[in-house]
């Protein structure tokens, strides 16, 4: 295990939560839970404690913590899609299971976790020498929801978005 794993707090449903993480990617599964080893502010004795996880094999762990925890922007998970089919399948995952969207890629999950969902093509664009080409596809992302790589494309080529 990695000397730094994320730890995300949830209120009693940190396995329900783990296990649709785990189903968005592959290379992703449950690789241990840990049960309350008596009644705490976590929940009774042998409810689930801590579950430890990787998705697309980073390692995470969900805590259920005994409250309800807000999450904010200042930390948010994101899934490098190799194409937009792989794209298009975790967003409507998360928005099938009560995500919503917000913009620039970003969106939340029913628990409330902030995910950007990037295809890798954006971070070529955006890494491209042609500095120009790079800004157009900023620009571009700016305005979208859920991102889409053909028009990312043409806004990097240069090319109407017609």
């Amino acid at each position: 295990m990695s000397k730094l794993v994320p730890c995300m707090w949830f209120n009693g449903d940190a396995e329900d939560a783990a296990k649709f993480y785990v189903s968005l990617v592959p290379n992703s599964a449950i690789t241990h839970v840990q049960r309350n080893v008596a009644d705490g502010p976590s929940g009774k004795e042998g409810s689930v404690l801590v579950v430890e996880f990787t998705v697309a094999g980073q390692n995470l762990v969900a805590l259920n913590g005994g409250m309800k925890m807000e999450y904010t922007h200042a930390i948010s998970l994101m899934i490098h899609c190799d194409d937009q089919a792989e794209v298009d399948s975790v967003w409507n995952a998360f928005l099938a299971h009560g995500g919503k969207a917000e913009q620039c890629g970003w969106l939340r999950d029913r628990w409330g976790v902030a995910w950007q969902i990037v295809p890798k093509a954006m971070f070529e664009f955006l890494s491209s020498p042609d500095k120009a080409a790079a800004a157009r596809a900023m620009q571009a992302m700016m305005k979208m929801v859920k991102l889409d790589v053909e028009v990312l494309r043409r806004a990097f080529e240069g090319k109407s978005a017609a």
